[in-house]
């Protein structure tokens, strides 16, 4: 209380001295009428804020009590545009199928008055153990490397034998 009394008494001086007779009276009218201004934007913005949550409350249940549509089974759905082609396929029938066959032999046409026609059978070969490879090279210097557990590899030691040479 007695600092208000000091503030009070203080305006009252500086006032007095330099103001005209209803400045303090204006000053006053002032200051409530902003205070007043401030007060009705506060409770216009809160107003306008329960307004706004009001009708986005109102919308969703607006939105949630919508009747669902249901197509009927007798109404004709819209034709929806399709971005492909559907492919069916289907065998060939029989008559259209191509296929080879041998020529027979009056059928050949050649260059060359003969021709022989050359087939190839089962020939016999045996499987030699590594002591009769190596016999075979017996004057030609050659090794065996192992380079892996099934995988073997034949190195001459002449690199002029890797090359090939006569058999007699």
């Amino acid at each position: 209380m007695k600092h208000e009394a000091e503030n009070g008494r203080l305006l009252n001086d500086m006032l007095a001295e330099a103001a005209p007779p209803g400045f303090r009276g204006a000053l006053l009218d002032q200051t409530l009428g902003l205070v007043r201004r401030r007060r009705r934007w506060r409770q216009t913005r809160r107003m306008a804020g329960i307004f706004a949550v009001l009708g986005l409350l109102g919308i969703l249940v607006w939105q949630k009590n919508l009747p669902q549509r249901v197509s009927m089974p007798g109404t004709v759905a819209k034709a929806v545009e399709q971005n492909y082609w559907l492919v069916r396929t289907q065998p060939l029938p029989a008559g259209e199928m191509v296929a080879t066959q041998l020529l027979a032999p009056e059928q050949f046409i050649a260059s060359v008055a003969t021709v022989e026609i050359v087939q190839s059978g089962n020939a016999d070969y045996r499987v030699i153990d590594d002591n009769q490879l190596l016999a075979l090279f017996t004057f030609h210097p050659a090794a065996l490397i192992r380079v892996g557990p099934h995988a073997v590899q034949l190195v001459f030691v002449n690199p002029a034998d890797e090359k090939g040479f006569p058999i007699n």
